[in-house]
């Protein structure tokens, strides 16, 4: 079974087949680099994947998914939330982001966050299904190991006594949001409905 990921980061699109290379094969949506991405104005992680997942279903023929996951902190009132990505602005990356994030939690006692992720499922522009992952932890003050992207280096997840950014890759897969919103994709894929996946994937 074939189905195409509508991601062009390369974070995100290694912990997808890791976690799922024993259900489907993952391919990226052709000519994703080149296009014009959707403007992502949904509210919520729910909207905003589901808006992804139906304007690049219409890329190919094939059934393909698109994720929306982000950093919810309590006591930011759930921000950096669906800005995640783009929280110090259009040009920051994920440096400038975290160095905003510790700038405003300077201080800030309640430091619990959690990590969410939404996974929708479209094909030729109609919604499959849509799963939501989330995992619970809390800040650092400063940022603690290279591995992972984003915001792991200041995700601490108290299982493991370190952050997602120290954590071994393998690890963080069992445990992340992402990986939580994966698994149900491939149960949702090895359910009845996966019938139907296999018969459009072949369909073309």
């Amino acid at each position: 079974m074939k189905i195409y990921c509508a991601t062009s980061n390369p974070g995100k699109l290694r912990e997808f087949q890791l976690t799922l290379k024993s259900e489907v094969e993952i391919l990226p949506v052709p000519g994703l680099a080149g296009s014009v991405p959707p403007e992502e104005t949904g509210a919520t992680f729910e909207a905003n994947a589901t808006e992804k997942a139906i304007y690049y279903s219409c890329f190919c023929d094939g059934p393909v998914f698109a994720d929306d996951s982000g950093l919810v902190v309590d006591a930011l009132g759930g921000a950096p939330g669906v800005y995640s990505a783009r929280y110090a602005g259009p040009a920051g990356d994920a440096e400038a982001n975290n160095r905003l994030l510790l700038e405003r939690m300077s201080g800030v006692s309640n430091r619990a966050a959690r990590f969410v992720c939404v996974i929708a499922l479209a094909r030729r522009g109609e919604l499959l299904a849509t799963f939501r992952g989330e995992v619970k932890g809390t800040l650092t003050d400063e940022s603690r190991g290279d591995g992972g992207f984003g915001y792991d280096p200041l995700f601490y997840y108290p299982p493991f006594g370190c952050t997602f950014g120290e954590a071994p890759l393998a690890d963080k897969m069992q445990v992340s949001h992402r990986a939580r919103a994966l698994v149900q994709l491939g149960e949702w894929l090895r359910g009845p409905a996966s019938g139907l996946v296999e018969k459009i994937s072949s369909d073309g």
